[in-house]
């Protein structure tokens, strides 16, 4: 197993241990009678939209090889707040991309609907007002997560650690081009 920090940095220990052949699949056939595979499959969905984006909700959570515990642990991540596409569900589990495009399970529990960005690329300039000539509040490096409060016309208005402004949504993993978040 691995851990991912995120951090501008990301640093990876351990070692991983990948089962072929379940990377982003049900569980295996003949674990369950088709009919209860497919009851299992529909309990705990959320009928919300896919694919859309999620935060970590807790500071340690396992992605996993396939949707349940049984499945061997991918990686380790330990940085809440850190934003994950959710792409695909199986019961109470959500098949989730990081920033890196790293997919894997991970239970709902541990992800939170709360909007997160993270800054990718290079340094971006953080601006008072939502247009490019708007002077500069602060310079935030990739790595950067910050909670995302709107986003309109291709602008959002992020906050982190008390100060707060506007990027590009080009900048920021975590929000789709053009999405509208209120």
């Amino acid at each position: 197993m691995m851990i991912r920090f995120f951090s501008s940095l990301a640093i990876a220990i351990g070692s991983l241990g990948l089962v072929l052949g379940l990377v982003g699949i049900a569980p295996p056939l003949g674990t369950a009678p088709a009919a209860a595979q497919s009851a299992e499959a529909e309990r705990g969905r959320s009928g919300l939209p896919m694919p859309r984006f999620v935060s970590l909700g807790t500071n340690k959570a396992r992605m996993r090889a396939g949707p349940g515990r049984e499945y061997p642990a991918k990686w380790l991540y330990v940085r809440k707040g850190l934003p994950l596409e959710v792409i695909d569900e199986w019961g109470i589990h959500r098949k989730v991309r990081d920033p890196d495009g790293e997919e894997g399970w991970m239970d709902k529990a541990m992800l939170s609907g709360a909007r997160t960005g993270m800054i990718v690329g290079k340094v971006t300039t953080v601006r008072a007002r939502p247009e490019d000539t708007a002077p500069a509040v602060w310079r935030a490096e990739p790595g950067v997560v910050s909670r995302v409060q709107l986003c309109e016309a291709g602008w959002c208005r992020i906050q982190t650690d008390g100060r707060a402004g506007f990027v590009k949504s080009l900048d920021l993993w975590g929000v789709y081009k053009d999405e509208v978040i209120n």
